[in-house]
């Protein structure tokens, strides 16, 4: 297969943290996993949680078990941050350990050029970090007037799958985190990669974009 030529394995980290949507998270990890096995040592795909104590996923219907704590996981390329349900999410704003943990160590990461890929409501995780200021952003129709309420400083965008800003990506609701994982895939190798996984899929994709 013609590709991109890639120059090195890309560390992609997803976020886990209690209540955590499994199709935000499962979706996007699925795609990098299946870019991984057509083209043989481009993602190197981890779950980080706060401690290597077991999360649950959304309505406790999982635990999921981190491969590495926020101390002990390789240096991530990109941060993958699935959201949770609207209620949860204004919780964890308010979670002053969640942010001085979790969040700081997005934040951390940020700062030094790692990118960062947030999915459906996993951008209004971000609203307490300054990650999304003077970018523009979007997230799950349900939260876009409280993402523009909480992010004054960012340009929130209606109507689109999901936002490319270089070093932050954001998305709508749920499934357009597949398509979001999708573009980066044929950005980073090309659309027959992507076409080969949509194929895997049996995935009809969307493909609007800001």
């Amino acid at each position: 297969m013609k590709h991109v030529q890639h120059i090195k394995t890309m560390n992609v980290a997803f976020l886990v943290y209690n209540q955590v949507e499994v199709l935000d998270l499962n979706g996007p990890l699925d795609v990098f996993v299946k870019a991984n096995v057509i083209l043989p040592g481009s993602y190197h795909c981890y779950t980080v949680g706060k401690t290597r104590d077991a999360v649950y996923a959304e309505a406790n219907t999982m635990a999921i078990v981190p491969t590495y704590d926020l101390q002990t996981c390789p240096k991530p390329d990109m941060i993958v941050i699935p959201g949770t349900n609207p209620d949860q999410v204004m919780q964890y704003l308010k979670d002053d350990d969640f942010q001085n943990t979790v969040l700081n160590w997005v934040k951390d990461h940020c700062n030094n050029g790692t990118v960062i890929f947030t999915v459906c409501t996993g951008s209004m995780l971000l609203s307490e970090t300054g990650i999304l200021d003077h970018y523009d952003i979007t997230t799950h129709s349900m939260l876009l007037d409280a993402l523009e309420q909480h992010n004054t400083e960012s340009n929130v965008k209606r109507g689109v799958r999901f936002v490319d800003q270089e070093q932050l990506i954001t998305t709508a609701g749920i499934t357009a985190g597949i398509d979001a994982a999708l573009y980066l895939i044929g950005k980073h190798h090309g659309q027959e990669a992507v076409d080969t996984i949509v194929q895997l899929f049996e995935y009809q994709q969307g493909s609007s974009i800001a």
